[in-house]
């Protein structure tokens, strides 16, 4: 029996090519007509695993959240370092994938994926003695700020051209034209900058956690 000329049509293959065309042209590339092109299928053929563009560019969102590394709330780390780490990886997988950012800003839904990292945080946050409700708030918390870091760069939104920086206008803004080549950068070290700074305000609530039981 001779073998078919192309990959047979799976879900995993679907939302791959999904979100390569995501990641290449956003999310308006996405279509069931544009996929089921790329896909060499008919379009019909897609139904058989998605009914909807949203419940495709659903997956793909929680293909993004499976990249998440999860697995220091479960090998002992402290829950400072494990928050640390965590939104260390979040930002990477966000970071590769910016396009997608939008839906998983929606929140998890019935996300496996997501729902399983959500799962994670809360759960080991509770574990190390943090009460449920201030768990519910560092989990909102660290998530607003990793969604927001992955929106956009700061120093990618300056431009190129030290005359857009008029001193008579703009007296501090005199190298703003050098930090778009530094983007990656100034970008990581914003980044660093405010984990530590949201972890520092974390622990000395943690410490009054501990004096009130």
């Amino acid at each position: 029996m001779a073998r078919p000329r192309k990959p047979l049509l799976s879900y995993d293959r679907i939302v791959e090519t999904a979100r390569e065309l995501v990641d290449a042209e956003g999310l308006s590339a996405v279509s069931t007509r544009r996929l089921a092109a790329e896909l060499g299928v008919s379009g019909p053929s897609l139904y058989n695993h998605f009914r909807t563009k949203d419940e495709i560019l659903e997956a793909v969102a929680d293909s993004v959240s499976a990249q998440v590394d999860l697995s220091m709330f479960e090998d002992g780390r402290d829950w400072r370092t494990a928050l640390h780490d965590w939104a260390v990886s979040y930002r990477a997988a966000l970071r590769d994938h910016p396009n997608i950012v939008p839906v998983l800003a929606r929140g998890p839904g019935r996300r496996p994926a997501a729902l399983r990292l959500a799962d994670a945080v809360y759960g080991g946050m509770v574990a190390a003695g943090w009460p449920a409700a201030q768990a519910t708030s560092i989990g909102a918390l660290m998530r607003y700020f990793i969604m927001g870091s992955a929106l956009g760069s700061f120093a990618g939104g300056f431009v190129d051209d030290a005359s857009a920086y008029d001193p008579a206008d703009y007296p501090h803004l005199g190298q703003a034209h050098l930090l778009a080549e530094q983007q990656e950068k100034i970008d990581e070290r914003a980044f660093e900058t405010g984990l530590t700074a949201l972890l520092d305000g974390l622990g000395g609530q943690y410490e009054q956690v501990g004096r009130d039981v």
